[in-house]
């Protein structure tokens, strides 16, 4: 008798903005899985979503999102790319949402994710499996040690340690992954509008000499599932257009988006790119 070979289980990919939706749905597809995409009006790309089957969807009208996901045969999720928490009047929840965010409770007013975890829960008891974009994107996390020829002076190093006693401070209460640090004294911090709008008003606050470091971390307790800290050439650009030296982040926890091309964006703007590991975070915290 024949051994039967189980079917690629359909996934679903929820869509926020930048690049990385569409890298894990290349990776998925090259993997023999079946692949539907939900771009989340006003924040996809739409550029790259006429090559994928897919619809665009508010976020409130979470109804309509789960029949498209299960209209289309996913089984499996990922919550992926940079969404902007609505106000509970801009979501206009349709009466599947509002059911969502009755059985989230006051989980969806302690912060993004607060919010996202109980949004995950919901799904996994409507019988969808939730993962990260790290399990589809095997080499998507930043490894340990430096990724390029510049290196981290002892000053870099010290605001580095700085770095992470503040961006642990402000994950532990579910405010941002980020912040960043010159000469011991802390420019600016990430809130709700994100790394990029972060350095972008770092630039008339830099202190002359020695330019400061971005720090990036995931929240203590955060679901590794979503909104994992996400490096890419264009945190390198803006990194660079704020004056910065480099960048340090959690090894094994933030994704480095299109590596390659990160790298040598790093190298060619004289930056360094830092994975930390957990002795350095427990350590600097």
């Amino acid at each position: 008798m024949s051994e039967s070979i189980e079917a690629p289980r359909g996934l679903g990919i929820l869509a926020g903005g930048g690049h990385l939706p569409l890298q894990v749905a290349q990776a998925a597809r090259a993997s023999g899985r079946p692949v539907f995409v939900v771009g989340l009006e006003g924040f996809v790309d739409k550029a790259w979503l006429g090559d994928w089957p897919h619809e665009i969807i508010r976020m409130g009208a979470a109804g309509r999102i789960k029949a498209a996901l299960e209209a289309h045969g996913c089984q499996d999720l990922v919550l992926i790319g940079p969404v902007r928490r609505p106000s509970f009047f801009d979501m206009r929840p349709d009466a599947f949402a509002a059911r969502i965010l009755a059985r989230v409770g006051k989980a969806a007013f302690t912060g993004d994710d607060g919010l996202l975890a109980g949004i995950v829960k919901v799904l996994g008891e409507e019988g969808f499996r939730v993962m990260g974009a790290q399990e589809i994107l095997k080499e998507a996390l930043g490894p340990r040690g430096i990724l390029t020829q510049t290196r981290p002076d002892a000053a870099a190093m010290a605001d580095i340690a700085r770095g992470v006693i503040v961006a642990r401070a402000l994950g532990s209460v579910d405010v941002g992954q980020g912040c960043v640090v010159q000469q011991g004294v802390v420019l600016a911090v990430e809130a709700l509008e994100g790394t990029d709008a972060m350095l972008a008003r770092c630039g008339p606050l830099a202190l002359p000499a020695h330019g400061g470091v971005l720090v990036k971390l995931v929240k203590p307790g955060q679901d590794r599932r979503i909104d994992l800290p996400a490096i890419g050439p264009r945190t390198v650009a803006a990194a660079a257009a704020a004056r910065l030296r480099g960048i340090a982040f959690e090894a094994a926890g933030a994704i480095l988006v299109d590596r390659d091309l990160t790298i040598a964006a790093a190298d060619k703007a004289g930056l360094f790119l830092l994975g930390l590991g957990p002795d350095e975070i427990d350590q600097g915290s």
